[in-house]
């Protein structure tokens, strides 16, 4: 019990100043307060964390690992705590239909080929699979995301397929890259497919080092995890 307190008084004294670094974001950049989502980057951490900042009043949480957000989410369920849960990592179409079990959202949609598997793993479900276009800003397509002129095409498999929604873009600040010219480029971006698709208008970008760029330049959501839960071990 000693522990579960001080790790609670951990996590509230960093989710008070995420938030505060996410308000002076917003008021510095003209938004208003509560335009921007903190999702709780809590892959490597026990689902205890996760129930923790549940407590706290965090309602989005991101994994990036199949093998550990399942059971993870599957605990949380279990304890009577329902979150929307983001997958944020790369994704394999193998793994699409065990994800879709728990997900409420995947971020890291990047291939036409992924949409199929995500749509068909998704037939059945109460809610639609939102999805994210992930995008490679620097047109690098091995780190990860669609390059912008299959953009389009991937957005338009999403909107077409029955199971899924289209929730919009998002991005990492590539490696070298200033911050700020990276979440510039997908404020752009994100515009375009926000004016083809009206209901597209999420942009996740943004974390612990880079968050206040990434609100200056429309983010709706941030994803946090060093900042938030600190250095720890692995699950592993």
């Amino acid at each position: 019990m000693v522990d579960d307190e001080g790790r609670r008084a951990e996590l509230a004294a960093n989710l008070q100043q995420v938030h505060e670094r996410i308000e002076a974001a917003c008021a510095a950049a003209g938004r208003p307060p509560g335009a921007v989502t903190l999702t709780a980057v809590t892959k490597t951490y026990p689902a205890s964390d996760v129930l923790l900042l549940a407590g706290l009043g965090v309602t989005d949480v991101g994994e990036n690992k199949d093998q550990d957000a399942g059971p993870k989410a599957a605990e949380v369920r279990a304890a009577g705590v329902r979150l929307r849960w983001h997958f944020v990592g790369q994704l394999q179409r193998n793994k699409a239909k065990s994800v879709a079990a728990y997900a409420d959202v995947v971020e890291s949609v990047d291939s036409e080929r992924l949409v199929a598997a995500l749509a068909k793993a998704a037939a059945g479900r109460a809610e639609p699979l939102e999805a994210l276009i992930q995008v490679s800003i620097d047109g690098d397509p091995a780190r990860g995301g669609v390059i912008e002129n299959d953009l389009h095409r991937v957005c338009e498999a999403v909107a077409s397929s029955d199971g899924l929604r289209l929730g919009g873009l998002m991005a990492v600040a590539p490696v070298g890259w200033e911050p700020d010219r990276a979440f510039e480029r997908l404020a752009v971006l994100a515009g375009q497919v926000a004016g083809r698709y009206p209901g597209a208008t999420t942009i996740s970008a943004g974390m612990s080092g880079d968050l206040e760029a990434a609100v200056r330049h429309g983010a709706t959501h941030v994803r946090i995890g060093t900042s938030l839960l600190g250095m720890r071990n692995s699950l592993r």
